[in-house]
């Protein structure tokens, strides 16, 4: 009466469609494949996104030249100068 009676399993098969029913398990399998696709392609991806982080970081930290100046920024550079030159006479 233990777990290798052919009799067991055909009853355990059956009460396994019945609660479970033959949609879910037809889903089972794909998203099984999937989930192993998805762990693979995640334990062999961690190389390459340290790679591009590091290239990141290094961009990141290149000094980069200032912008250039817009039209209000150039309008208001000229007003601060006008500003200084008045108070300098």
């Amino acid at each position: 009466m233990g777990l290798d009676s052919f009799w067991h399993w055909i009853i355990l098969l059956v009460v396994v469609l019945v609660v479970f029913g033959t949609g879910k398990l037809t889903k089972i399998g794909p998203d099984i494949g999937n989930a192993v696709r998805g762990f693979k392609k995640a334990m062999q991806g961690d190389d390459e996104d340290a790679k591009r982080e590091e290239a990141k970081r290094k961009e990141s930290e290149q000094l980069k030249a200032d912008p250039a100046p817009t039209a209000s920024a150039s309008s208001a550079n000229a007003t601060q100068n006008q500003h200084d030159s008045n108070e300098s006479k």
